[in-house]
């Protein structure tokens, strides 16, 4: 009865009268609004985020720009990028993938948007650490009820959501990778990943960010280049792979082989879904970790925010979609991690291909464990004050256990609820707010077109500065 439940309320929050829609317009209008800025900023964007990495003399802040991105790496890459997008691809065709590329790219300018207002309102909690996210600004930059019932909406999603999509699921397929691939039992694999999660939580944004920003850059260059070696053996199978993405797209796939067929519609839905459970532009998770950055203007924070999209599903996603077409599995009528590590092991010579899907995945798992421990935590802060946060650290660490041990098929859907349900407020609030994200985008754009200039924010006309929000309980 619950597993139906849940089931029928997914459809409906993930519908095409609902979040997919939402999701589509809000990114297209915010893309209008801010003049392609996904397209026309992303070089200087990079720059500054992998290159640069730091505003010099940035205002206050717990992180740099590369750490506050590689959290949210860490939150955002994770099982989504290997199970997620071979599951598209499974219920969906290969016309899903293009829908996953269309979200991204849309999405870009969602997520710039909320890395935006996460710095623009954030605050300093009694611990002198920031605050910052949607459930802070949604109340701060919308008057009235109405900006307090969609900022407490978000809050309390956003905790729930960090036991399903940031927690229970991703240890869990830590676990079965271990069991699977090295014979691990998942009990050693949950005590060990649970203690290590404490002792990192423990050291709060500061210690996850410097844990993060070490592995995840090398887990995701590890990961895309295994992928490429793949590529280049399977060459000749990458134009027709990218000629069934395009097609498929938009008249839906026949069943072949161990494949059952979709039509138009499951190829858009679990297009955008697995995206969106991949990247979570429009989620508003991201603003969270964004809002901890040491930078000069909310704009900067924005920028550099925005490329973890691009780096996420254009590159991570396009990597792991393109190697299981290329390869012809996705036809076999497998799903999940196993049909991604499926494509590798076709594509690589002995076993190779299984035992760097299984390390990728429990990398990408864990760190996403780390990320959305924060993001939990910033939440709960907001909800009941600091002395929700180290209960909820410790809880959050001996759940890590339970996920690790347990069958999880209804907390899969549950996720993909949680998911929608933080991304509802969030992506009304953004386009309530569009007018001011746009103003202060392009007006900060006209003086520092490159992000190399660093103008101080009172020079610039029509911009009011950094907001310096008091903690609000």
């Amino acid at each position: 009865m619950l597993d139906e439940f849940l089931t029928a309320l997914d459809g409906i929050i993930w519908g095409p009268f609902l979040l997919i829609p939402l999701l589509l317009g809000t990114g297209i209008w915010l893309t209008v609004r801010l003049g392609g800025v996904q397209f026309t900023k992303l070089g200087p964007a990079l720059s500054l985020a992998l290159i640069r990495r730091s505003d010099a003399d940035g205002e206050a802040g717990d992180v740099s720009h590369y750490q506050a991105l590689a959290t949210a790496l860490a939150a955002t890459v994770g099982v989504g990028n290997i199970a997620g997008v071979a599951t598209a691809i499974h219920l969906g065709g290969p016309g899903a993938l293009f829908w996953m590329w269309l979200s991204a790219i849309f999405g870009m300018a969602a997520k710039y948007s909320e890395a935006f207002m996460g710095v623009r309102f954030r605050s300093t909690d009694a611990k002198g650490e920031i605050s910052g996210g949607p459930q802070y600004y949604l109340q701060r930059a919308i008057p009235g009820g109405l900006g307090r019932f969609l900022a407490l909406f978000f809050a309390i999603a956003a905790v729930i959501a960090s036991f399903g999509i940031g927690n229970m699921t991703q240890s869990n397929s830590v676990a079965a990778a271990m069991d699977d691939t090295f014979g691990v039992n998942p009990t050693v694999v949950g005590a060990v990943l649970a203690v290590l999660t404490a002792l990192v939580l423990l050291g709060g944004i500061k210690s996850i960010a410097k844990v993060t920003s070490a592995f995840v850059p090398l887990m995701i260059v590890f990961y895309v280049a295994a992928g490429a070696v793949v590529l280049a053996i399977n060459w000749e199978g990458i134009i027709p792979a990218l000629g069934l993405v395009f097609t498929d797209a938009f008249t839906g796939t026949a069943a072949v082989g161990g494949f059952a067929g979709a039509g138009l519609a499951q190829a858009v839905q679990f297009g955008i879904a697995r995206g969106i459970f991949s990247n979570e532009s429009g989620m508003g998770s991201a603003a969270i970790v964004a809002a901890a950055a040491k930078t000069k203007h909310p704009v900067r924070q924005g920028l550099v925010s925005m490329t973890q999209t691009f780096i996420d599903t254009i590159i991570v996603v396009s990597m792991t979609g393109l190697v299981i077409l290329t390869t012809g599995v996705w036809q076999d009528g497998k799903t999940g991690a196993a049909l991604t590590a499926q494509g590798f092991s076709t594509g690589l010579p002995g076993t190779w291909g299984g035992i760097i899907v299984a390390l990728s995945l429990i990398f990408f798992a864990y760190s996403t464990v780390l990320g959305w421990a924060y993001y939990g935590e910033r939440n709960v802060e907001r909800l009941v004050g600091l002395k929700g946060v180290m209960p909820y650290r410790l809880i959050f660490s001996a759940i890590v256990f339970v996920g690790a041990t347990t069958e999880l098929s209804t907390v899969w859907t549950f996720s993909d609820i949680a998911n929608g349900l933080m991304a509802l407020p969030n992506l009304v609030g953004l386009l309530i707010c569009s007018g001011l994200i746009a103003r202060e985008t392009k007006a900060y754009l006209k003086a520092d077109p490159t992000l190399h200039h660093e103008p101080e924010v009172s020079t610039i006309d029509g911009i009011d500065g950094l907001q310096s929000v008091p903690a609000d309980r």
